[in-house]
């Protein structure tokens, strides 16, 4: 996860927060792919197309899922393991 400077992150944390504004109870797994799939064509139309920009897109994606699965998904299974138990 990139720990950037909180100077930074105030920035980005207003259009995160605008998006995050527009989710509710109706927000699909299609709606969050569409918003997520709009992030990074921003992205490559603000930087180009370049493999290393694209490149970059994608790894910035992969190290999400990552650090969702660690942070996020990981801890949740364990909990819900403590409550219903283990499968293994």
């Amino acid at each position: 996860m990139p720990y950037i400077l909180p100077a930074d992150r105030a920035k980005l944390k207003a259009a995160t927060d605008a998006m995050a504004a527009v989710i509710d109870e109706t927000t699909t797994a299609g709606d969050l792919n569409f918003m997520i799939s709009l992030m990074a064509k921003a992205y490559i139309d603000a930087k180009g197309l370049r493999y290393e920009h694209l490149n970059a897109v994608v790894g910035a994606l992969d190290s999400c899922k990552a650090e969702f699965q660690r942070r996020v998904v990981a801890p949740y299974e364990d909990q819900k393991i403590g409550e219903n138990g283990d499968v293994y």
